[in-house]
């Protein structure tokens, strides 16, 4: 009898060890770990997909747009890839999976601009540490609709206000912070790290304590995807892109309906010296625009990878009427026109006829030329250089 019970014991141990390891064989390793941050910077990155035929990752930090590597396999379909060192700094990437785009399933920091969505992770240095969650005094993010008489219907957007904003009864100082094509008004945080920077930098005393506002420069996009309301079918502003940027329609919002909002929703200083603007790409032509429009309307002006667009395909140039307007510029009473661009800038030679332009008005500006290219990993380091020099 004990012999019985003995071999039917270890007919169901047997049993049930194989029926876990054929579990664990249907649904893979236990944990896929990616990506992998080791201690000396490599990264490694993991997908378990066993009946697909090829996995690559493209990565921010290649050479090239649409550069990849392909993930070895093992014989539990497992695809494996450990890349070099990486610098501090904040990375996106995707798998190519049998030739389809997509996340890494195993990495919740996801981040979107525009219809792009991509995983996230940080190398910790120097670098992230500005751009991370630090035990500091935070500011407040909203997300707030405003009237846009200007555009005909209501808009989003994100506006951040300093630790201490609302038991203080003081006003400050605000920067229109402005996105590029594709973008809307989560870019600047997402992908911007806005609110991370700017509570860094505020903490550790290198920039003033001051209001961002971060609006939705596509005239035709009430708000980013999700909460965009039903269209109205007589709205023809064309969206981003060329065509866009040319509409004017957006630039003339901002001055018409969008500071007047702040200036009465919000404890600002209105006046000059305590107004900024500035905008990566797409953001800085509109800046360049509504700067350029109204002379005495802002101290503090930074364009970021955005030079001369004297193309046809941005609005008819009239290089006089833009003469005229450098002139009255530079008579505004400015302190500050900051360029900021990547030496391999697909519109690096713009900008550098729009600082050839400059030089050729007698319109004194800082220019900051990095490495990399139109990058976000550029846009954050601009921001992070620029804000502490401003209302000073």
């Amino acid at each position: 009898m004990r012999t019985i019970k003995r071999t039917l014991l270890l007919l169901i141990l047997f049993a049930l060890t194989m029926s876990g390891q054929l579990f664990s064989q249907m649904m893979g390793p236990k944990q896929v770990i990616s990506p992998e941050i080791k201690t000396d910077n490599k990264v490694t990155f993991r997908l378990y997909a066993p009946e697909t035929k090829s996995v690559k990752v493209s990565g921010n930090w290649m050479p090239g747009w649409g550069t990849s590597v392909q993930l070895m396999r093992n014989d539990t379909g497992l695809y494996e890839l450990t890349i070099d060192q990486l610098p501090s700094e904040m990375y996106t990437y995707t798998f190519i999976v049998d030739g389809v785009k997509t996340i890494d399933p195993g990495n919740a920091l996801v981040v979107r601009d525009g219809t792009r969505i991509e995983s996230m992770f940080m190398i910790p240095g120097e670098k992230t540490d500005l751009y991370a969650v630090q035990n500091v005094p935070h500011g407040k993010l909203e997300k707030v609709w405003y009237p846009s008489p200007t555009i005909g219907n209501d808009r989003r957007m994100y506006i951040y206000t300093p630790a201490g904003y609302a038991e203080s009864k003081k006003s400050y100082p605000v920067l229109y912070l402005l996105h590029g094509a594709g973008g809307d008004e989560d870019a600047w945080t997402t992908l911007g790290r806005t609110p991370y920077i700017l509570d860094n930098l505020i903490a550790n005393g290198k920039a003033e304590p001051m209001i961002v506002v971060m609006t939705n420069g596509v005239p035709s996009m009430a708000a980013a995807p999700g909460d965009q309301p039903v269209a109205k079918k007589e709205q023809k502003v064309q969206a981003s892109g060329p065509g866009g940027m040319a509409s004017g329609k957006f630039e003339e919002s901002l001055v018409k309906d969008i500071i007047p909002f702040i200036e009465k929703n919000y404890r600002v200083t209105k006046d000059k010296d305590h107004r900024a603007i500035a905008g990566l790409s797409m953001g800085g032509f509109h800046t360049q625009n509504i700067s350029n429009a109204n002379p005495g309307k802002f101290a503090y002006i930074g364009v970021m990878s955005m030079g001369l667009m004297n193309d046809p395909r941005f609005g008819s140039y009239d290089k006089d009427n833009h003469v005229k307007q450098i002139k009255a510029l530079k008579g505004s009473g400015i302190k500050l026109y900051w360029i900021g661009c990547g030496k391999d800038d697909f519109l690096y030679e713009s900008v550098t006829n729009l600082r050839k332009f400059y030089d050729e008005q007698g319109l004194k500006y800082t220019y900051r030329e990095s490495t990399g290219g139109h990058t976000w990993t550029n846009w954050r380091i601009y921001l992070s250089e620029l804000a502490p020099q401003l209302y000073k």
